[in-house]
């Protein structure tokens, strides 16, 4: 009896992605349930929009941060999306020879995390030089899914997602 495939991979950045910066006029704010007493407040958790969690969450895939907010991701980001804790992407320190070459530092990791099981990467900072070395080294179908840093997902972001992850998904376990 073999045991059943795992489901695709979705990579999430969060910084661009979830959390959007740079639009020159300004950003919708949605309403956050009050921090526990002590936690600092970061006001960019107000730009987080609740809805994008049921539309991840609905996703044929397993969600992994791929984000420099890390751990923090599961304790600021997961609860005001109504996300359970996912896993996170170990980032290196820095793949020096990398950057100088124009490879994105996260993009080694994600394709070392994946190990051969096929994945979607949503950031805003993924480029043709990312795309390509993806393409040589990636065991499995992929999507480097860049997103507009200052708008953050939006509906096409989704319907690229979910048509890909379709595909992509055919054969694999519920």
């Amino acid at each position: 009896m073999t045991a059943p495939v795992q489901r695709p991979l979705l990579f999430l950045d969060v910084d661009g992605p979830l959390i959007p910066f740079g639009h020159p006029g300004g950003y919708p704010t949605y309403e956050q349930a009050p921090e526990p007493r002590g936690v600092v407040s970061n006001p960019l958790l107000a730009r987080l929009n609740p809805g994008y969690g049921p539309r991840l969450a609905a996703l044929f895939c397993e969600l992994v941060w791929a984000t420099t907010w890390m751990a923090d991701a599961n304790e600021c980001i997961a609860p005001r999306l109504g996300l359970p804790q996912l896993p996170v992407l170990s980032l290196p320190d820095a793949y020096d020879d990398d950057e100088q070459g124009g490879l994105h530092w996260k993009t080694r990791a994600v394709v070392d995390y994946a190990a051969g099981r096929p994945f979607a990467w949503v950031d805003d900072e993924i480029t043709a030089v990312d795309r390509e070395w993806v393409a040589a080294h990636a065991r499995s179908r992929t999507l480097l899914h860049r997103v507009d840093p200052r708008l953050g997902l939006t509906d096409a972001d989704f319907t690229a997602l979910e048509e890909w992850l379709r595909t992509a998904g055919q054969g694999f376990s519920a």
